[in-house]
C-alpha cells in the first residue's frame, strides 16, 4: 500500500464506513490488506468482508463497475462472493480523507469455507479450472448496468505506472518492461479471446467448503485483457515454490484445463502466451515491492524471498517458469 493512503487513513475513517454497513465495533477484525484495508465483520448473522480502499486508486464508478460484474457472475451461476449494499442504499460508500481525496468503503458476503491446503486432488483442479472457464464464458456476453462502470483496460496507465518504481539504476529492467507491453500491446483482440478478467485469481483469493466448491473473491485487479491472463496467473503463482516446476505445471494442467475446457473453448494458439504474460506479472511485482516497502530495510519475509536473486533474474531474461507451452498438447485436455 502506498505509503501516502496509509497517512490518511484513521480510526474515524473505520468508523464512518462500519457504521455504513451497521457494524457494530466489537463485530469487526483487521485482516490485513496489501492495496487496501481488508476487515472480517458479522452483522446479525451474517458474516461478511468490509474493504477500504482509497480514490488514489481507484474511482467509485470503477468499484461500481467491479461489483456490478461480480454479482453478473453470480446470476449466471459462478460461486463467487457478492456484493453487498450499505444501509444507506449505496454499493459504494465515499469518506472524505481530510484533504482533496476519499476513501471508499464497499462490503461483500464472507465466501464459504477455508483456504485450500495440501496436494492438490484432481477434483479440486478440475473445479478451479471450470470455475476460470465459467467466468470467461459469461464475461463474453457482459455489459456493464452503466458505461461509466466500465473497469480499465490492462494498459490503462492505473496499471502501467509500475514503472516508474522500478528503481534508476534498474534501466535493463526498465526496458525489459516496455519490451513486454509492447509486445502485449501486439497481441490481436476478440470477443473469444478477450474481455473482463479477474487477473488475480490465485488460490491466495478463494475459499474451497466441505463438498470442494470453490468461491472466489477479492475482484479489486479486474480489468479488460486476454482470458489467457488469467490461466496464465493461476500457474503464476502454483508454482512458486515447487521443487520442479515443470513436472508439477503438466500434473496441474493435466486436472486444471479439463476442467477449464467443460465451460470455455479458448482456442489452443493462446497457450503459447502465457509465458509473456507471466514476465510481466514478475516485473509488477518487482516494482510493487519497491513501491511499496524500504527495500533496504525489509522484514516481510515473503518480500524477503521473492526478491531474492530476482534481479539477476531479470536481467538475464530468465523464464519465470521452464516449461515448453509452444507444445502444449490442448486437444488431450479438451473435452471438445
Amino acid at each position: 500500500m502506498e505509503q501516502r493512503i496509509k497517512e490518511r487513513f484513521s480510526k474515524s475513517i473505520l468508523d464512518q464506513a462500519r457504521t455504513a454497513y451497521g457494524i457494530k465495533p466489537e463485530d469487526i477484525q483487521e485482516l490485513g490488506g496489501f492495496e487496501s484495508y481488508i476487515y472480517e465483520f458479522r452483522r446479525d448473522e451474517e458474516k461478511g468482508i468490509l474493504r477500504i480502499a482509497h480514490s488514489i486508486r481507484r474511482s467509485p464508478d470503477q468499484i461500481r463497475g467491479e461489483l456490478d460484474w461480480i454479482n453478473y457472475l453470480k446470476q449466471g451461476g459462478a460461486s463467487v462472493a457478492g456484493a453487498l449494499i450499505s444501509q444507506n442504499d449505496k454499493w459504494v460508500e465515499e469518506i472524505g480523507d481530510g484533504g482533496e481525496g476519499y476513501f471508499l468503503a464497499n462490503a461483500f458476503e464472507k465466501a464459504v469455507g477455508k483456504e485450500r491446503r495440501g496436494e492438490w486432488t484432481d477434483a479440486q483442479l478440475f473445479e478451479y479450472g471450470r470455475l476460470i472457464g465459467l467466468m470467461h464464458k459469461l464475461t463474453t456476453t457482459y455489459q456493464p448496468a452503466n458505461p461509466n462502470w466500465k473497469r480499465p483496460e490492462w494498459d490503462n496507465p492505473v496499471h502501467l505506472d509500475v514503472e516508474q518504481f522500478i528503481p534508476e539504476d534498474d534501466q535493463k529492467i526498465k526496458q525489459i518492461y516496455r519490451d513486454v507491453v509492447k509486445r502485449t500491446q501486439a497481441l490481436p483482440k476478440g470477443t473469444a479471446n478477450y474481455g473482463l478478467i479477474h487477473q488475480d485469481a490465485h488460490q491466495g483469493n478463494f475459499f474451497i467448503d466441505d463438498t470442494g466448491k470453490i468461491t472466489l473473491f477479492d475482484f479489486d485487479d479486474s480489468s479488460y485483457s486476454w482470458f489467457v491472463e488469467d490461466i496464465a496467473l493461476v500457474l503464476f503463482y502454483v508454482v512458486m515454490g515447487q521443487e520442479d516446476p515443470a513436472t508439477f505445471t503438466n500434473k496441474f494442467l493435466s486436472g486444471f484445463l479439463p476442467g477449464y475446457f467443460s465451460e470455455y473453448d479458448l482456442e489452443g494458439k493462446w497457450f503459447q502466451e502465457v509465458p509473456l504474460f507471466m514476465k510481466r506479472r514478475e516485473l509488477d511485482l518487482y516494482a510493487v515491492i519497491h513501491r511499496s516497502f524500504d527495500v533496504e530495510n525489509l522484514d516481510d519475509p515473503w518480500c524477503n524471498w521473492y526478491l531474492d536473486g530476482r534481479k539477476e533474474r531479470l536481467e538475464k531474461e530468465l523464464p519465470y517458469l521452464d516449461f515448453d507451452f509452444d507444445h502444449l498438447d490442448i486437444q488431450k485436455f479438451s473435452s471438445k
